[in-house]
């Protein structure tokens, strides 16, 4: 049995590192050897710095963990890196320069031009912008991101139609969950029988990352998706999953069956590939009328499929549907570990 690869998590004690080790701990190809976060969690267990918070119980292992800083010495080659934006700026780049191979959730890096932002279902090809990373060529190490929680259930819904139909307007409304705000998150007695209509840059990130992720590669850079794209972020009181109210103009008269269809049979690299993280059907369309819902469907597909239903015309555009999809496992941490799938298997990570 091949050994499995030690990898590290930056930012461990955070709602997205603590979803990274309960993927990790049954994962086939990798195993956490290295965890580190802020300063004041140096030098202390895992369990002592952490306030666990996923609904499994903290793999023992794990817990014994000593919490080491957050420098690239001692370091596995392999990191996932689960760090607020304005933090990631500064340690991410340090980790690729001392030859890392960074995989991050953070926005820090996403829109860079030489930095893929990566749905491996969607745009694998865009893998191969680590090439032409100054990091790749020094010391080997190199970048990649997955898209912020609310563009990838989106963008999972979209890319069949793109393929197929092409896309010229998308208009996205977003309920977001308060568990992608991290923890504490929003505070109880504002978003109790309220509705946030604002999160800070939230829909400059969908309009902006879903342009990069449907475009195509273009030498050292990422040629955006020809279509216009509206976004409206919103704040609402569920656990988890994003779910997300979606108006589209089309290029291609359409019937409501054949977007089905290309939903339906949606497959791409990662299910050919059976990554261990891949759900056998990246998009999952319920015919019931009021459904998705995030009580009964952000864990469809183990949390890493999206959820789509009531397709129906639109009076101002030609479609609208619902999407949903779980925002800190397809959103985050089961996002990044899929990137880290993908990479092994081309040979990124060996």
């Amino acid at each position: 049995m091949q050994a499995k690869i030690p990898v590290g998590i930056l930012g461990a004690t955070g709602i997205v590192g603590q979803r990274f080790i309960q993927l990790l701990e049954q994962h086939p190809w990798f195993e956490v050897a290295w965890l580190a976060a802020s300063e004041r969690s140096e030098g202390r267990s895992y369990v002592e710095a952490v306030r666990w918070k996923m609904k499994t119980l903290l793999p023992e292992h794990t817990a014994r963990m000593v919490v080491s800083p957050a420098t690239p010495d001692g370091a596995p080659r392999v990191i996932f890196a689960a760090l607020e934006a304005g933090i990631a700026a500064e340690l991410e780049p340090r980790f690729a320069e001392a030859g890392c191979a960074v995989i991050s959730n953070s926005s820090a890096l996403r829109m860079q031009a030489d930095v893929p932002l990566v749905i491996p279902e969607v745009n694998p090809d865009h893998i191969k912008l680590i090439e032409c990373q100054a990091w790749r060529r020094k010391s080997g190490g190199f970048a990649v991101t997955n898209p912020n929680c609310s563009a990838i259930g989106l963008v999972l819904a979209l890319a069949p139609l793109e393929q197929q139909f092409g896309l010229e307007t998308v208009m996205a409304v977003t309920m977001q969950a308060v568990s992608g705000a991290g923890y504490p998150g929003v505070a109880s007695l504002d978003i109790l029988g309220n509705v946030i209509p604002y999160i800070a840059k939230e829909e400059e990130k969908m309009e902006e990352e879903t342009r990069k992720l449907l475009g195509q590669r273009n030498g050292a850079g990422i040629r955006p998706g020809h279509f216009r794209m509206s976004a409206q972020c919103n704040r609402v009181a569920v656990e988890d999953g994003h779910t997300e109210s979606v108006s589209l103009k089309l290029k291609k008269p359409t019937r409501p069956e054949e977007i089905v269809s290309a939903w339906q049979q949606f497959r791409s690299l990662p299910q050919e590939l059976k990554l261990p993280s891949a759900p056998e059907r990246p998009v999952i369309y319920l015919s019931a009328a009021d459904r998705p819902q995030p009580r009964f469907d952000s864990d469809t597909g183990c949390g890493m499929a999206a959820s789509v239903g009531r397709l129906r015309p639109c009076s101002v555009l030609d479609w609208k549907f619902t999407v949903l999809s779980h925002n800190t496992i397809r959103g985050a941490a089961g996002a990044a570990l899929l990137n880290a799938e993908l990479l092994k298997a081309q040979g990124y990570l060996e």
